[in-house]
């Protein structure tokens, strides 16, 4: 009954039993074999030579993969309704030593080159003004929209001719990858993006989130950053045996693909009350005060998205059994 968050979400039985087996003396940090082996484990992922480090969160993720490629004195371009601006307690800042996010519009949350475009065309190429270093996208979006590898390609193709650094915040990226149905390289490297956060956490996982780094030389100062902020665990190889658990057998791409058909369903009942095409597994309701009551009263639970929305999440575990008698009451409203 609970549609709030897939953080909420319990970890995957893959991944508890990936705990269970690494329960044993091992070399500290991440020294240890399980650590070792994802830089080759995501090399075949993506098909290119990465350099994959873990840290115990999203937040960590994004903003040390932001310090690689911003520094103190400049900026990053993202969405206004970007997770590095609004949710994140201006860690980006923290993490860059200063940086200052550029802020750009665009429906459902997605930057386009010419919505970057106008933020570099307000910029005065001088001292009096910080300089754009990078651009930050998130797939799949805040509104649950899914960046194709054309567009992609498009904003990667602007960053390469403007000398922009490439970031995709991928706390979602299980799910556009189920989505899309392509190869995960396409609609990162092969488009532009030089750093990932590849979310594991909202898919399944229990601590462990990725960056990968599709330029390897960014990474040298990364794992002194990582270091000093805070998120070399002492006991790593917890965390790379839950990463390691979900890429064996593409369970992360099972669980996305679970939660992006519960979210399809949710869509299906909600007809014209859908606020953005439903393409990963977050469905934006429009519904009424008293309407989001009515659903609450009957023990669903959900977060209000401004005035006269709803916001959904259908989690990896909750099956038709779980998400039906939610449909129902939506459609019944």
């Amino acid at each position: 009954m609970r549609f709030f968050s897939d953080n909420a979400a319990p970890a995957c039985p893959e991944v508890l039993a990936a705990l269970a087996s690494v329960n044993t003396v091992d070399t500290a940090y991440d020294g240890d074999r399980w650590s070792q082996s994802l830089d080759a484990r995501l090399s075949a992922l993506f098909e290119t030579d990465v350099k994959a480090l873990w840290v115990s969160s999203g937040t960590a993720a994004n903003c040390l993969a932001l310090a690689a490629l911003c520094p103190p004195h400049g900026a990053v371009i993202c969405h206004r309704d970007a997770h590095i601006q609004n949710d994140e307690a201006g860690a980006p800042e923290f993490y860059t030593a200063g940086a200052k996010l550029l802020l750009a519009e665009g429906d459902g949350a997605k930057l386009t080159p010419e919505m970057i475009n106008a933020v570099l065309a307000a910029t005065r190429n001088d001292v009096h003004q910080v300089q754009p270093h990078a651009v930050s996208i998130t797939n799949a979006t805040e509104y649950g929209l899914v960046y194709t590898p054309a567009e992609v390609a498009a904003i990667g193709d602007l960053c390469r001719a403007r000398g922009l650094g490439l970031h995709m915040d991928g706390a979602r990226f299980a799910n556009a990858i189920a989505h899309l149905g392509c190869a995960p390289a396409d609609v990162t490297w092969r488009a532009g993006v030089e750093a990932l956060s590849f979310g594991f956490i909202k898919n399944g996982g229990m601590t462990a989130e990725l960056l990968v780094f599709f330029k390897p030389e960014l990474a040298a100062a990364t794992y002194y950053r990582r270091k000093r902020a805070g998120h070399l665990l002492s006991k790593g190889r917890y965390l790379a045996a839950q990463i390691l658990a979900m890429l064996d057998g593409d369970v992360w791409l099972r669980n996305a693909r679970a939660a992006n058909a519960g979210a399809a369903m949710l869509a299906a009942a909600a007809g014209d009350r859908l606020v953005h095409p439903v393409e990963a597994n977050e469905v934006f309701l429009k519904v009424t005060s008293q309407e989001a009551a009515t659903l609450r009263a009957q023990g669903f639970d959900f977060y209000d998205w401004g005035p006269g929305e709803a916001r959904l999440v259908v989690s990896w575990q909750q099956g038709e059994t779980d998400i039906r008698p939610l449909a129902d009451a939506i459609a019944a409203l």
